[in-house]
């Protein structure tokens, strides 16, 4: 603090300028410290900032792709041939009972998931803001959503015969696919008997080509089974059929089950048998070329997509506007409403797109080992079966005369 004294007086010379340059400066950082609170209080953005936005759209896409994994598990899910057994329990009367007990594994249930709720979520919202309207909680300017029940009852016709056609298709799809692969195998398994009957056994001199081609013929419907299913491991599934060279030559080529009939078709051209014989057998290669063509159009053929768009449409629309349209006569009762209709109305149209492509839900696996175990079993018991008759034939000949009379 500054004292008058003697020899300094106080004076006009002592200004508030003076004053000001004897105290000390303050600090720089304060002021920057004060202009970035400043800025933060008074500049705030309208727009959420990015990370937040990305944040609830990974969310919002959570369940949907969490339902697609589940879907996709089941396709991939190898599928069995009944026997008896499963016949039994098909048709048991407890099959109900089981069935409700595995709603909750059941990837066509699971898969229902997103769009169920998100429906549900819709009726819910229209509940809230029609009762917030009619208690007065809302502006007189809000009106309630409401409408007529006649548009839904002269379109519920259309609605389920769009459904019924769907399904159908896509099961006449299946049976087409099933179809198929029944001429396959039947195919294949003719053609191993026609080369095990045609070709002399294994120790004369088409032995060795004769062994090869019955592996190309076993081979044929596992390479068919993989150029179909998506993500099928052709080289370890053939890795037991074929020699090492062979499967080389396979998996290098573009199409594989062409390129193990292209093996059959040499192999059959070096055998020293009759021309018949070999025209025959080149004569049941046509199944094999047939039985890939109807695969390979069911695979890049759907259903017209515009009937997939059309009914996918209108079932969205039909369980957008349910709640609308049932308010009057059930109020909150349109949210277990607007559930239960979706979870059956799409239920229906999601077996529909399950069941269009018919394989994954085949058991080709089983049918491929099937066929495997078929011919193995047919070359094991050549040699057996032929010796047994030409000891039938001995046996025969030796008890008849030389001049047709039974010796005595």
């Amino acid at each position: 603090m500054l004292k008058p004294t003697a020899n300094s007086p106080l004076s006009s010379n002592f200004t508030l300028r003076s004053l000001m340059k004897s105290l000390p400066p303050l600090p720089s950082k304060r002021k920057t410290v004060t202009f970035k609170i400043y800025c933060s209080q008074t500049s705030q953005s309208p727009n959420p900032p990015p990370s937040q936005t990305l944040a609830l759209i990974s969310i919002l896409r959570a369940i949907p792709d969490w339902a697609d994994q589940v879907k996709e598990r089941g396709m991939e899910r190898n599928r069995s041939l009944y026997n008896h057994e499963n016949w039994v329990e098909h048709r048991s009367s407890y099959r109900h009972v089981r069935h409700l007990l595995s709603s909750l594994s059941s990837r066509v249930i699971l898969s229902l998931v997103p769009p169920v709720i998100a429906f549900t979520a819709v009726a819910v919202l229209i509940a809230g803001y029609n009762s917030a309207v009619e208690l007065q909680l809302l502006p007189e300017l809000f009106p309630v959503l409401r409408a007529s029940s006649l548009p839904y009852q002269l379109t519920a016709p259309a609605l389920a015969l769009l459904l019924v056609f769907r399904t159908e298709a896509s099961y006449s799809r299946f049976e087409e696919g099933r179809k198929a692969w029944t001429k396959v195998i039947a195919a294949t398994n003719d053609f191993a008997q026609q080369v095990i009957a045609s070709v002399g056994v294994e120790g004369s001199s088409d032995g060795p080509l004769k062994k090869a081609i019955l592996q190309y013929v076993m081979a044929f419907p596992v390479a068919l089974k993989c150029h179909l299913i998506h993500g099928s491991n052709i080289g370890m599934d053939l890795q037991g059929l074929l020699e090492v060279d062979d499967l080389a030559v396979v998996l290098h080529s573009k199409h594989h089950p062409r390129c193990i009939i292209e093996f059959i078709s040499q192999g059959l051209q070096l055998l020293s048998v009759e021309e018949s014989k070999r025209n025959l057998l080149e004569s049941k290669i046509s199944c094999f070329h047939e039985g890939i063509g109807v695969c390979e159009q069911l695979m890049g053929i759907p259903i017209p997509l515009s009937y997939t768009r059309l009914t996918s449409r209108f079932l969205v629309l039909w369980h957008l506007t349910l709640p609308i349209i049932l308010w009057d006569d059930c109020k909150w009762i349109v949210v277990p409403a607007t559930f239960i209709s979706a979870a059956s109305l799409f239920c229906i149209e999601e077996v529909g797109v399950l069941i269009e492509e018919p394989f994954p839900m085949l058991a080709l696996d089983e049918l491929c080992n099937l066929v495997h175990n078929n011919i193995q079993e047919a070359i094991s018991s050549e040699q057996l079966i032929q010796a047994q008759l030409k000891a039938k034939r001995k046996s025969h000949s030796s008890k008849h005369s030389p001049n047709g009379c039974p010796s005595p």
